[in-house]
C-alpha cells in the first residue's frame, strides 16, 4: 500500500476534521462536543479510506483473474485448433484411403 495513492484522501479527511472542529467551536464554544464531532469525522474519514483500500484490492483481484482467464482461454483456443487440425488431417487420410480403394 503506497501512501502516495491515498494522500488526497488523507488530506480530505484532515480537512473534514478541521472544518468540523471549526464549525462546532464557532457555534457552541464547547470543547467536548468539538472533540466528539472531530472523532466522529475522523472515524468517517477512516471508513472511507478503508473502503477505498478494499476497493483497490478488489480491482487488483479482478485484474489478476481476468489475466488468468485470458491466458486459459488462449491455451484452450490453441488446444482446440490443434484438435481441429488433427481431426481434419485424419479425415483427409480417411478420404484419401477410401478414394484409393474406390479407384482400385
Amino acid at each position: 500500500m503506497e501512501i502516495r495513492e491515498y494522500l488526497a484522501d488523507i488530506l480530505l479527511t484532515v480537512v473534514m476534521v478541521l472544518s468540523t472542529l471549526v464549525l462546532i467551536l464557532r457555534f457552541w464554544q464547547d470543547l467536548t462536543i468539538a472533540i466528539a464531532a472531530a472523532l466522529m469525522m475522523l472515524a468517517i474519514g477512516g471508513l472511507f479510506l478503508s473502503l477505498q483500500v478494499k476497493m483497490r484490492r478488489l480491482e487488483q483481484s479482478v485484474a489478476t483473474r481476468e489475466r488468468m482467464l485470458r491466458t486459459n482461454l488462449e491455451e484452450i483456443s490453441t488446444r482446440m485448433v490443434d484438435k481441429y487440425d488433427m481431426a481434419l488431417s485424419h479425415l483427409d487420410e480417411l478420404i484419401a484411403e477410401f478414394s484409393r480403394r474406390a479407384y482400385k
